[in-house]
């Protein structure tokens, strides 16, 4: 189920949760992978690994990502957009997605994973909210080339 406001541009999903990874670069479909992979190995040491898979909101706007949990409506996490970068479908399963977003206050990067009930198609079959992050992840990067071009025409 999604929903558009058109008041506040946000996009809301219920989705099914499936964790949180540390990973060691921010983007490419193997670290998406390895993610999931990791997520499927109990590891005692690691809750977010071991914590029971639940539903969330999640909500996309022009600010960030909120993911709250779904009967609580407590905020579990919440990432500016400007944070992510990357996301994409799971190659071996369809309705499985995540994405990489850097940590706001430490210099580590955590994959996002998800599981939806049912493909929410548009174009060539990839779910919404991948292609309002991919948009917003391209919109960034040409933002940053043109900041990077700036400042090297000031340190000329």
């Amino acid at each position: 189920m999604s929903d558009t406001s058109e008041d506040d541009n946000e996009i809301t999903f219920q989705v099914k949760f499936l964790g949180r990874v540390e990973v060691v670069r921010p983007d490419g479909l193997q670290i998406l992978d390895e993610a999931a992979q990791r997520l499927k190995t109990p590891d005692e040491y690691v809750p977010e690994k071991t914590a029971k898979k639940s539903k969330v909101d999640l909500f996309l706007s022009l600010s960030g990502i909120d993911i709250l949990e779904n009967k609580t409506k407590f905020l579990l996490y919440t990432c500016p957009l400007s944070t992510v970068s990357f996301c994409a479908l799971l190659p071996s399963s369809t309705k499985v997605f995540g994405f990489v977003a850097r940590h706001p206050a430490a210099d580590m990067n955590n994959c996002m994973i998800y599981s939806s009930k049912k493909e929410k198609s548009i174009r060539g079959g990839r779910d919404l909210i991948v292609e309002a992050l991919r948009h917003k992840n391209k919109m960034l990067q040409r933002e940053n080339s043109e900041l990077k071009r700036r400042l090297e025409g000031q340190t000329d």
